[in-house]
């Protein structure tokens, strides 16, 4: 009897110790906000803001396989946000799936071929020429890169008529990445209602001489699956653009776009790590086009030559909120962040990968804040650069400074981003 009370005892004591070893590794967020400045903490703590977080250490075994742990504040899959920009991610990267799609049955497609939009259903505009563009003509390749450039909405808006509601919601459904998301909208454009947003342009893809390679028919989408969110109708009033007066009643977001955040950072990582999934799971990329992201996504605006006359307009950490958007101070080169964000309707949302190929990290940060003090929306009185963009840029300078000091017990190797 003595010996098994002195074995439950031993037992005890370990499950103790191992249940304190667990609370320390399995919650990294919490000394990372002892690191943060203390408003960092504060704006998580009052519900005012909204915030949800996710933090997603990367940790490579002997032969660089990655593994991924996530860790979480206030995360809530079904309360709704309003994502902004950040639905452009998901398009950017089908937009390309689909052009490999088209190659296969005209190997003369790919993502500099004209990409013409026609007119079928009102209030669409047709486009046939682009003069930002290096061809002088539209294309998925350009599109991309605006998108990831400066959150172009024009861009989005052309990515997601060529694919349509249907076709954006079935294969990220069908990829595992879309849950209780969907995209049902086009962005920062006026006329368009949730009817007219199911009808997508007719549209051609041709060669250099003109010739038509691909043909397109307006499309009228039959997506509607709907999941209940909580909290899609928020706010006291909203600013209505045909009264042009404010509408004293809550705003409705519930037929409006919307990406939970584990759905959108399941998507980056699909690109990042796209081996560490099933293929039907992956996006269906060649390795030219992950070659092509992984250039083009961690680039900052004025690295491309379509924004060279726009140096008053544009900085490093424009469309980066986690790194020295506060700032507005350079990134170093060495520093890669593939990421989207959004922001409207006071919300600011990021969305990031960042790999420093000097220090050897990497790791995942999702965020979301809403900065809307007044509760009125659509007019434009929002606490972006008082509380928003401070936020970011403490959180994720938390975060990094706190990657520096973690142990790894093999170093990743990051040389196919360090382009």
């Amino acid at each position: 009897m003595k010996k098994e009370l002195i074995f439950l005892s031993l037992l005890f004591l370990l499950l103790i110790h191992s249940c304190k070893e667990e609370v320390i590794v399995l919650d990294p967020l919490l000394e990372v906000l002892d690191q943060a400045p203390p408003m960092v903490k504060d704006m998580i703590d009052s519900a005012v803001y909204e915030i949800q977080i996710i933090y997603t250490q990367v940790d490579r075994d002997q032969e660089g396989n990655p593994h991924l742990q996530s860790f979480y504040i206030n995360r809530d899959d079904e309360r709704y946000f309003y994502p902004a920009s950040t639905v452009k991610m998901p398009v950017a990267f089908l937009a390309l799936q689909k052009i490999n799609e088209l190659r296969r049955e005209n190997p003369e497609i790919n993502r500099y071929s004209r990409l013409e939009h026609g007119v079928g259903h009102p209030p669409q505009q047709a486009v046939s020429v682009d003069s930002s563009s290096s061809t002088l003509y539209p294309n998925v390749a350009h599109y991309v890169e605006q998108i990831f450039s400066v959150s172009d909405n024009d861009a989005y808006n052309r990515l997601y008529e060529f694919l349509g509601q249907d076709y954006i919601n079935e294969e990220l459904r069908d990829k595992g990445v879309f849950r209780s998301s969907r995209i049902r909208t086009r962005v920062g454009i006026s006329g368009f209602d949730t009817e007219s947003n199911r009808f997508t342009n007719p549209i051609k893809i041709k060669n250099n001489d003109g010739v038509v390679l691909y043909e397109q028919e307006e499309y009228e989408a039959i997506y509607n699956q709907f999941v209940d969110l909580k909290e899609s109708i928020k706010g006291v009033g909203f600013y209505d653009d045909e009264t042009e007066s404010v509408i004293e009643e809550p705003f409705d977001l519930s037929e409006k776009n919307f990406i939970n955040l584990v759905d959108l950072e399941n998507s980056l990582r699909r690109i990042i790590f796209p081996e560490q999934y099933d293929p039907s799971e992956q996006f269906d990329l060649s390795k030219q086009q992950y070659e092509f992201l992984y250039e083009v996504m961690p680039k900052t605006p004025l690295d491309f030559s379509f924004h060279k006359d726009h140096t008053d307009e544009y900085y490093d950490s424009y469309v980066k909120f986690f790194y020295n958007v506060d700032s507005k101070e350079p990134i170093p080169d060495h520093v890669k962040i593939f990421n989207k964000v959004g922001w409207a309707y006071g919300t600011l949302t990021d969305c990031s990968y960042i790999a420093d190929v000097k220090n050897n990290i990497e790791y995942f940060l999702t965020a979301t804040i809403l900065v809307n003090r007044n509760g009125i929306f659509n007019d434009g009185n929002y606490e972006y650069e008082e509380k928003g963009l401070p936020f970011f840029s403490k959180l994720g300078e938390a975060v990094y400074n706190y990657e520096l000091k973690r142990k790894r017990h093999n170093t990743p190797d990051l040389s196919k981003y360090n382009q």
